[in-house]
């Protein structure tokens, strides 16, 4: 019998939208994406999901038994991407499970004792479902050594890409958005990453409550509003965004009520706030770039580059930058994340620290994860 040779990485972002898998091929030390998968959430999981993003009745109940059930959701799209590509359970040496969050809460507070993350899909569940070793809770140690568990992705953005010329960002627009620093080739500097804020989560939570739509299909809706510059300056006066990193947040901090919070002294058609909630993405986001870079080339990831609205109005705010969308490096964006998580399980096995002290704020390097047998 021929050995195993590949990973998969499964992924669900904070926007919950669904499923996304990776096959990647680490031979001697290269990374190769093999093949994609998507299977997206029915309604029904993705309201359980959100629904849990905030405080409410029975959540321990809730919680674990969605645990359960996105293992047997991920279980399933796991099946079909091998059955897509004619490959067995013995084919792949494990899977690397983010998991889905419900939950990041990286920084004590008045409401919170102790830090914590929090991902469902339960990792024994799917290791006995598929028959394929799973390595999964990849936060906790770092959040265990003083970190933020969060961003883990630029660990990998430093491995899959050489040094280059100029600075580079990587940014990722998913429900929250995030940005790995790549400094220049011989720079002293030290790669860094941290979420800048809401990428889509806010966007699309308006639209679903105003129009139905799950989302703003390329930005069509928000670009027929007018800015509301007074709001958007409010909306960046959150402290948020004037802390320094390492940072990170999550869905349960930038919430619809949160932006009701700003709105309120407002009178505001609602297709007016749809665009200055763009304007916040695009401007959160150029901002830390600036802070960081006066020159650099910038790549945008995430499902956030399909609206074209925020896209143009980034590179409106960073006219002096090199913007391109993910695809200009021949990477796929929406395995992206996908491999980072394969990468992460094959860190795991070979003893490569996945974190980065400079990005989480960890007292140090660790290599991170759990596996769990069938």
């Amino acid at each position: 019998m021929a050995p195993a040779k590949f990973y998969i990485g499964l992924m669900s972002g904070t926007s919950a939208d669904g499923i996304d898998l990776a096959l990647v091929d680490f031979n001697a030390g290269d990374v190769a994406l093999v093949a994609s998968y998507y299977q997206a959430y029915d309604n029904m999981t993705r309201q359980n999901i959100t629904e849990l993003y905030l405080p409410s009745n029975n959540e321990i109940d809730r919680a674990f038994s969605l645990d359960i059930t996105l293992a047997h959701q991920f279980s399933d799209a796991i099946k079909a991407l091998l059955k897509q590509e004619e490959l067995v359970p013995d084919d792949i040496i494990a899977i690397g499970n983010h998991g889905q969050t419900i939950r990041h809460r990286p920084t004590q507070n008045s409401e919170i004792e102790a830090p914590f993350t929090l991902q469902l899909g339960c990792n024994q569940t799917l290791a006995v479902l598929t028959g394929i070793r799973v390595i999964g809770d990849f936060r906790t140690k770092d959040i265990a050594l003083g970190g933020q568990g969060a961003p883990l992705v630029p660990a990998f953005h430093q491995f899959l890409l050489p040094p280059a010329q100029r600075d580079t960002f990587l940014v990722n627009i998913g429900g929250i958005a995030n940005l790995t620093f790549l400094p220049k080739k011989d720079s002293t500097r030290n790669v860094l990453g941290f979420d800048t804020g809401p990428g889509n989560a806010l966007l699309d939570a308006w639209c679903f409550k105003h129009s139905g739509d799950r989302f703003d299909n390329n930005g069509d809706w928000g670009k027929s509003g007018t800015i509301n510059q007074a709001l958007l300056m409010q909306l960046l006066s959150d402290d948020y965004f004037s802390r320094l990193a390492p940072k990170s947040t999550g869905r349960e901090y930038f919430t619809l009520q949160w932006l009701e919070h700003f709105i309120s002294p407002f009178k505001i058609t609602a297709v007016d706030v749809q665009a200055t909630l763009t304007a916040l993405t695009a401007c959160s986001i150029s901002a830390e770039i600036r802070k960081i870079s006066n020159s650099a080339d910038v790549y945008l990831c995430g499902g956030g580059i399909e609206n074209d609205f925020c896209y143009k109005l980034i590179k409106q705010e960073l006219n002096d930058f090199n913007i391109n969308k993910i695809h200009a490096l021949k990477l796929n964006n929406n395995a992206l994340e996908a491999m980072a998580f394969a990468w992460l399980a094959f860190a795991y096995d070979k003893k490569i620290y996945g974190n980065i002290p400079a990005v989480t704020g960890a007292r140090k390097s660790a290599v991170l994860g759990c596996e769990f047998f069938a």
